[in-house]
């Protein structure tokens, strides 16, 4: 029997950080996303992060777990338990382990990790699956199954749990169940006969999200715009936004079939490009459908003229930006809220945008439904704004509602009854006053509205004009429909929490650092107000919130700090209230972080009142 040595261990129940360590390509991912998958269905709040290289294969890869049954999901810092697979990253897997963290290794091939102050565990897992399995190719595939298995027998997981969850993911592929079955037994079996168990750190079944689903922002958002309406979409792939165009696809194979013959009751195009691919969508649009395009921050640049054809004609269109670090191509596997400017301000000229900034993977379906009734209401491009954190891992969030009695707000659009009562239409006549014009579809009337879209300098005719009187007309009128928008987008979430609280604004991924630090401040007697920014062009409430407090900390993942300085340019609010909290390392943000800037903030802020009183 192996012999663990008497150190002082971590000891906690369903609180713990678990880092796995792998080669990329080694089909880890699924064996990793079980472990989080098991936590979840035994009702254990769960966040998962995959931390991957931008290469196909060959490099280290990583994926982390944090297990919390108070319900903190942000990203914590620290291990507690390395599972660590690869020997390119040892050195840097075994200095992340807290003192009293646990390490198991594969010790086919043993080593000396010279850390006195952790549990090594040594299982010889690649042996084991020689053994066992005579295919060279499923073994590697049925090791990372096997540390599952070990990892059941240390923690204490319910065996039944992972056993279902291997048999419902190769029920297509039956023949599969069996061998999987007998990896994960290879595991256990081997520390059930040699190593002292359980751990310290254990789980224990929680029960406590019954209402809770596990799902990644760019699934939830690929299944809101099934449900909100979309028939087409057109993508270029690119890392991390497109897994959002496959989400569509795949729930439009479910839901957007026809019953009697199973045709096809949606498009999805993979373009030659970024261009093509807002192109199509713009050109889907403007023919009435509803149709949207997903990219990341480069091709939010290669899309910008497009951008400013369909601000300008007034074409709806829904564009999923799932941001990655930048500039260039930057580090395209991490993430970062690295266009926000870049989105409200997209494209030359004078161009304001609508933009959307989800921060769970329930308001990324809801948001993403929510923007195409926008777009046409609007006749413009919506923004829905989230990120590779959010977009591309499994998050814990509510179960998603959906009114089946919900019709959807195609906006201002008029038939040919509608047109033949009109002695004089003009596709840019602002007839109500809120800055939004009548359109049509093509082919509504044979004799009106033939030509009514123009992308360049245009009368309230749709008629080609350089006047620059009336093109500033059109400029002014297409801010007022900007103001109009205030009013239909989605409201911040406001959170006062005492007197003489300062404030902190956020929005998108940063959210459970930012609710988990608000807790552990309190702790240390400081009270911060919160407001959750949801949408722009900013509303009333966003404007109250900040003129009721003296300082506001504005909390976002990138080195800029570029909400701060969309509100600063559309507010006129000074740089002594908005003060920038910054993270931009490509990680996502940790409420340890945002605790230590506040707190000496907060205390030099005190000490500087108290001398200004003496």
């Amino acid at each position: 029997m192996h012999e663990v040595k008497s150190i002082e261990s971590i000891q906690s129940t369903n609180d713990f950080v678990i880092k796995f360590a792998n080669v990329n390509g080694s089909g880890s991912a699924s064996a990793n996303q079980m472990f989080a998958k098991a936590m979840f269905r035994m009702g254990i709040p769960v966040s998962p992060k995959n931390i991957f290289p931008s290469n196909i294969q060959g490099l280290p890869t990583w994926f982390e777990v944090r297990v919390n049954e108070k319900g903190y999901l942000g990203s914590r810092g620290g291990v507690d338990i390395a599972v660590a697979m690869n020997p390119q990253s040892y050195s840097k897997d075994v200095d992340e382990i807290l003192p009293g963290g646990y390490l198991l290794y594969d010790s086919t091939w043993k080593r000396n990790f010279n850390r006195k102050d952790i549990t090594v565990i040594e299982i010889p897992l690649t042996q084991l699956c020689v053994e066992a399995f005579k295919n060279p190719k499923q073994r590697p595939l049925f090791k990372n199954i096997a540390y599952v298995g070990a990892l059941s027998v240390l923690l204490d997981i319910e065996y039944e749990v992972l056993e279902n969850i291997i048999s419902e993911q190769f029920i297509k592929k039956p023949a599969l169940i069996e061998p999987n079955l007998k990896a994960l037994n290879l595991g256990r079996n081997y520390v059930l006969e040699n190593l002292p168990y359980p751990l310290g750190i254990t789980v224990s079944r929680a029960d406590k999200l019954e209402d809770k689903i596990l799902i990644s922002g760019n699934e939830a958002a690929g299944l809101g715009a099934v449900y909100g309406g979309a028939t087409f979409c057109s993508w270029y792939p690119i890392t991390p936004s497109t897994s959002l165009a496959e989400g569509y696809e795949k729930y439009a194979k479910k839901f957007r079939i026809e019953n009697n013959t199973g045709k096809n009751l949606f498009a999805s195009v993979q373009a030659e490009d970024e261009l093509a691919a807002i192109g199509m969508a713009i050109g889907a649009n403007w023919n009435g459908a509803r149709g949207f395009t997903a990219t990341s921050g480069p091709g939010i640049s290669l899309m910008s003229e497009f951008l400013g054809l369909a601000y300008f004609a007034e074409i709806p269109l829904v564009l999923f930006n799932v941001q990655r670090g930048g500039p260039s191509t930057g580090m395209p596997t991490r993430t970062q809220q690295s266009d926000v400017l870049a989105c409200a301000y997209a494209s030359h000229g004078d161009t304001k945008h609508v933009v959307l900034f989800p921060s769970d993977p329930k308001e990324c379906f809801d948001f993403s439904a929510q923007a195409f009734d926008l777009a046409d209401q609007l006749q413009t491009p919506i923004f829905v704004v989230s990120d590779l954190d959010m977009g591309m891992n499994d998050w814990v969030c509510d179960k998603f509602k959906w009114d089946d009695e919900y019709k959807y707000n195609r906006g201002k659009v008029l038939n040919k009854d509608d047109l033949d009562e009109i002695e004089n239409f003009g596709r840019y006549l602002d007839v109500d006053n809120d800055g939004i014009c009548y359109r049509t579809y093509p082919g509504t009337h044979p004799e009106k509205g033939a030509f009514f879209t123009r992308g360049t300098s245009h009368d309230e005719y749709a008629r080609y004009t350089e006047d620059g009187e009336v093109n500033a007309a059109t400029l002014s009128r297409l801010m007022k429909k900007f103001r109009t928008a205030s009013e239909l987008v989605p409201e911040p979430v406001i959170e006062i929490n005492g007197k003489d609280s300062c404030g902190v604004i956020f929005y998108g991924s940063t959210s459970p650092a930012v609710h988990e630090a608000k807790d552990i401040l309190k702790e240390k007697e400081i009270n911060i107000d919160l407001m959750q920014i949801r949408s722009f062009p900013f509303n009333l409430d966003v404007w109250e919130f900040i003129a009721n407090h003296d300082r506001i900390y504005v909390v976002e993942q990138n080195r800029d700090s570029q909400m701060r300085t969309l509100i600063m340019a559309e507010g006129g609010i000074s740089p002594e209230i908005l003060r920038p909290l910054v993270h931009f390392t490509g990680d996502p943000i940790q409420a340890s972080y945002i605790v230590n800037k506040i707190s000496e903030r907060e205390v030099n802020y005190k000490s500087h009142i108290n001398a200004k009183k003496r």
